[in-house]
């Protein structure tokens, strides 16, 4: 097990979605991992809604971002609604506190006023592709040819800018000049300048882009080590120098694997969702024209079986042990033991957690969850019996009641096809004559039925096979299923019996 790292300052973490849409699978390990670290470090771990490009926001998204991370049970302590000393949590209730960080990155030469309309840069770009550049940036190189406070006189900047002109504010990136930083994950990270565009801080909108808000929140919120999607690893020497030029300390960056699909042939996307068979986000979505995309709570899995399969995408414990609790996991996660390879998302291996949840769920817990699923329960069955005998053979509750349907109700349809096959000529006998012995027990436990069956088949002088897959196929219609007798005591003898007669006389007459 790894020691718990020691920090020279407080551990403080966030987890900083935007809400444009449903909170993607990818996004709760990347809030799950900031969880366990905060708490295997005795941290704070802080969700801040960062919602600056307000062309991009959904209504019901941050509520959704909030209700998942509630259902995950990794609740930060600091939020939206939550309180905390460093609030708001919502950068657009943040907009006043960043225009004043832009303008002192300008009075210190660091970014510039740009005055370029969109209409002036999509020319340059199309000139620049007409010359063989289809890639032209706006940077180190082209920015004097272009309409910036860099390249006009100082009293035209001031009369653009009294006018109410619109403009945006770029960083002043450093010409050819390698940034170096260091990733708890991937090492260290060079980067030359040159490769960087002088990319937008301030919008003409008035409210800052991702990248400064981001950078200004994580500082004033005093955020120790950022923990995010590898996506933003291109981002990552801007914020560095982004820290440099405010002449603040840069947090400590950890840049998590990319979640890939089955077949590890790309980037698992929010599109993949129910198209490729499963889940991708947390919850149920519903899309304002209609559209449901399904979630891992209404599909029915324990929600700390989807956190212990998320914790493994990308991370593992360096041990053979792989159902962990949320506590375990906090106790045993470490950033170093994360890998820079990209996981690929298993939908077997998911069910096969779930599954493991569902048998270590107790049976009073399960009957509660069955009870809730079932319209009536006129026959006041013994809901906990039938989760014992049914859940080592299920995935999720909705199992029990869809394979498990005859120790509801008497069988309505039967496998025939296996009936065909294993049904002989003297099957009829032989089952006639086990009923009769049925109808003899008084004690009709598991064990006497079992011990009254051996009997018998010893005394007719045949396998096992010649009588326990017909008796079977009799009382619940499936040839598979958990044990016979366990069936046969939970069913009774009256219902066995019953079964049996009504199966017989309608497969005798099939297998004419």
């Amino acid at each position: 097990m790894h020691k718990i790292l020691k920090m020279s300052k407080p551990v403080r973490v966030r987890f900083a979605p935007s809400p444009t849409g449903p909170l993607h699978m990818g996004g709760v390990r990347t809030a799950l991992y900031n969880y366990l670290f905060a708490k295997r470090n005795n941290g704070t771990f802080i969700i801040r809604i960062e919602d600056t490009d307000q062309t991009r926001f959904v209504p019901g998204a941050q509520e959704y971002i909030l209700e998942s991370m509630k259902w995950c049970g990794i609740m930060p302590t600091e939020g939206p609604g939550l309180g905390g000393d460093y609030g708001p949590y919502v950068q657009s209730e943040r907009k006043e506190m960043y225009k004043p960080f832009a303008e002192q990155l300008i009075s210190e030469d660091k970014a510039y006023y740009a005055f370029d309309t969109a209409k002036e840069l999509e020319k340059v770009r199309e000139q620049a592709k007409q010359m063989g550049m289809p890639n032209w940036q706006y940077n180190s190189v082209t920015r004097m040819s272009m309409r910036n406070s860099l390249t006009l006189p100082k009293d035209e900047v001031e009369k653009l800018l009294s006018e109410g002109v619109p403009y945006v504010i770029r960083m002043k990136m450093p010409r050819n000049r390698d940034v170096r930083f260091q990733d708890i994950i991937r090492g260290w990270v060079v980067v030359n300048t040159n490769n960087l565009d002088d990319k937008v801080l301030f919008k003409s909108d008035g409210m800052p882009t991702y990248h400064l808000a981001n950078v200004v929140d994580d500082y004033l919120m005093k955020i120790s080590h950022v923990i995010r999607g590898e996506e933003w690893l291109p981002s990552a020497p801007l914020h560095y120098l982004l820290y440099e030029a405010f002449g603040w300390d840069c947090p400590e960056f950890a840049h998590l694997p990319l979640l890939l699909r089955p077949d590890g042939n790309g980037k698992l996307s929010k599109r993949d969702g129910d198209r490729l068979g499963f889940p991708v986000f947390p919850l149920d979505w519903h899309t304002s024209d209609g559209e449901l995309y399904s979630g891992y709570r209404e599909k029915g899995f324990h929600r700390q079986a989807f956190i212990n399969m998320l914790a493994f995408l990308g991370w593992n414990p360096g041990t053979t042990q792989e159902i962990f609790s949320l506590e375990e996991l906090a106790n045993s996660f470490s950033l170093e033991r994360v890998s820079k390879a990209g996981a690929k998302f298993d939908p077997d291996k998911t069910k096969w957690f779930q599954q493991q949840y569902l048998r270590a769920t107790p049976d009073a817990e399960l009957a509660q969850d069955l009870k809730n699923k079932i319209e009536k329960n006129d026959k006041l069955l013994n809901l906990e019996e039938i989760c014992r005998l049914m859940k080592e053979r299920a995935t999720f509750v909705t199992d029990i009641l869809e394979e498990g349907s005859y120790l509801f109700d008497r069988p309505k349809t039967y496998d025939f096809d296996t009936i065909s096959k294993k049904w002989k000529p003297e099957t009829t006998e032989l089952i006639q004559g086990w009923m009769h012995k049925i109808d003899g027990l008084s004690d009709f436990s598991a064990t006497a039925v079992e011990s009254k069956f051996k009997n018998y088949l010893e005394t007719k002088g045949v396998g096992i096979g010649a009588v326990l897959l017909p008796f079977r196929l009799l009382v619940t219609g499936v040839g598979m299923g958990p044990g016979m007798f366990d069936i046969s005591a939970f069913l009774g003898k009256e219902e066995v019996l019953e079964r049996m007669k009504t199966g017989l006389s309608l497969i005798v007459e099939r297998v004419k």
